[in-house]
């Protein structure tokens, strides 16, 4: 009679885990007793004695993968018996262990389940029968996994063939397979509100993003708009869109044309934001990608960028992203590029800095903005302070706008380049210009901001022409400096970051 494994080792069959499992050697190189001239699968007698199949681990595996906690005992007790047996028997290599019955206790479900069961369906068959000599269903189903038990109704439901149903996605899939979350569906938008309100304080743009993939995703057939009002509220959609309340294209036009019109009258940025929100909207749930959606994502982001909201630019600059890559006619491609290069500037992100210069093209390479941005973060790169603020003074479009983003932290660690090169005192007049302030008065509030206005101070002319000078003393300023400097380089601030 063989002895099981676990009668020789000591310990249960689930805790005993060998470092390793002892090989019979092969003695010559003739063929085997196998027609096909490969050693047999099956193990000496004496491995036989001392090893589990492989489908037998894959069974214990299986055992305890779903196995109610408060059965556990009684699957071990359950579980040892039968491997027992097999041993005795000497039937542990010829079972067939992908379809040998589970032990009872770990097929049988906890009462605070099965409390929970819904039996409204009127299936009357319970999950498992234990009158059957295989399970009725794998036990590696994640429909009825620990920690994610369904309803029966909402099992069957989600069998029927239907387009739009969506099941939820399982938690521990989450890191592995964040892209496959669901966002399509009639209830794609009551879902993402409920995500967004939970998630709010963490990133309200994702919700932003999610909610633009739900509305351009194929599985929502593209509204067709019949709303004539030139000017519409933004609100966010928590059900399909309505087609009474959507504009077409041609409404849009119109629309475009009264927001440019009214942003050079009345330049209100609130109200301006808003209406573009909601244009973008209508654009959206009805497919629109031509010229004109370019046109109207453009416009927005340049009027976020002269308003210093980076968060609408940077959304604005994604889906512009995206257009550009469909090859959607029209546009500015190269314009956005360079400001692109600048934001990753800003956000210190070099991952991105990087595929972004490798993926540029000839053209964009000869365009002057674009050059504009690699001379930018080519300065930043190499600490050529005096360089970066020429080039801050001359930015072409709205790239000084971006600029205006991280301009004060590069101010910071050039004038602690100043500070620790001009010993005692270095002119102020000369951190004006080398800055590239306007004006003293700019320079001495930014310097006051920073708490070094202490170190500001007039000193007499050597020459005794009876004229001062006005000087900040390097040597005390430093270590005031480089603690500002620090904090900014720290503290980025990428809102809208995608």
């Amino acid at each position: 009679m063989t002895t099981p494994p676990w009668r020789t080792a000591g310990g249960t069959a689930v805790q005993q885990r060998p470092s390793f499992h002892p090989v019979s050697v092969r003695k010559s190189l003739g063929k085997s007793n196998n027609s096909n001239g490969y050693t047999t699968s099956q193990p000496s007698p004496s491995a036989r004695r001392t090893q589990f199949p492989d489908a037998l681990k894959a069974y214990v595996a299986r055992t305890f993968q779903d196995c109610p906690t408060e059965n556990r005992t009684d699957v071990e007790v359950d579980l040892k018996k039968i491997i027992t047996d097999a041993f005795e028997n000497q039937t542990v290599w010829t079972i067939d262990w992908a379809t040998h019955p589970l032990p009872a206790a770990a097929r049988r479900k906890s009462t605070t389940n099965s409390d929970k069961m819904d039996i409204s369906s009127g299936d009357d068959s319970s999950p498992v029968n234990s009158n059957s000599n295989t399970s009725k269903y794998s036990f590696s189903d994640n429909s009825i996994s620990k920690g994610n038990k369904r309803k029966l109704s909402n099992r069957i439901a989600s069998d029927n063939k239907n387009e739009f149903a969506v099941a939820r996605p399982d938690k521990r899939s989450k890191k592995t397979n964040a892209s496959e979350y669901s966002y399509e569906g009639p209830d794609a938008f009551k879902r993402l509100d409920k995500r967004y309100k939970r998630h709010q304080t963490k990133n309200v743009f994702s919700h932003y993003n999610a909610m633009h993939h739900a509305l351009d995703s194929p599985a929502f057939a593209p509204v067709v708009g019949r709303a004539t009002n030139l000017e519409k509220r933004y609100l966010r959609l928590t059900s399909a869109p309505d087609p009474d309340t959507v504009r077409p294209l041609h409404v849009l036009e119109k629309t475009l044309e009264l927001l440019k019109s009214k942003w050079k009258a009345e330049n209100n940025y609130s109200y301006i934001c808003d209406q573009f929100k909601s244009l973008r909207q209508d654009l959206t749930v009805q497919h629109i990608k031509n010229e004109f959606t370019i046109n109207v994502y453009e416009i927005h982001a340049r009027i976020a960028l002269e308003k210093a909201d980076l968060g609408e630019y940077n959304q604005c600059q994604s889906q512009l992203a995206n257009l550009y890559s469909e090859k959607v006619p029209g546009g500015h491609p190269h314009e956005f590029k360079a400001y692109r290069i600048l934001y990753l500037l800003h956000t210190c992100n070099r991952t991105d800095m990087n595929d972004i210069l490798a993926s540029l093209t000839q053209a964009e390479k000869e365009d002057r903005a674009v050059l504009h941005a690699l001379a930018v973060r080519s300065a930043v790169a190499a600490g050529n302070f005096h360089r970066f603020f020429k080039l801050y003074l001359d930015a072409p479009n709205m790239g000084g706008y971006l600029m205006d983003s991280f301009i004060d932290r590069e101010r910071l660690a050039a004038l602690a380049s100043i500070c620790k090169s001009y010993r005692p005192d270095v002119p102020f007049r000369h951190i004006t210009e080398e800055l590239g302030f306007e004006n003293d008065a700019e320079c001495e509030a930014f310097i006051v901001k920073h708490n070094a206005g202490n170190f500001i101070k007039t000193k007499d002319n050597p020459k005794d022409d009876g004229n001062s000078k006005i000087v900040l003393e390097t040597a005390k300023a430093l270590a005031t400096i480089e603690v500002a400097k620090a904090a900014a380089f720290k503290k980025v601030d990428i809102k809208g970051q995608i």
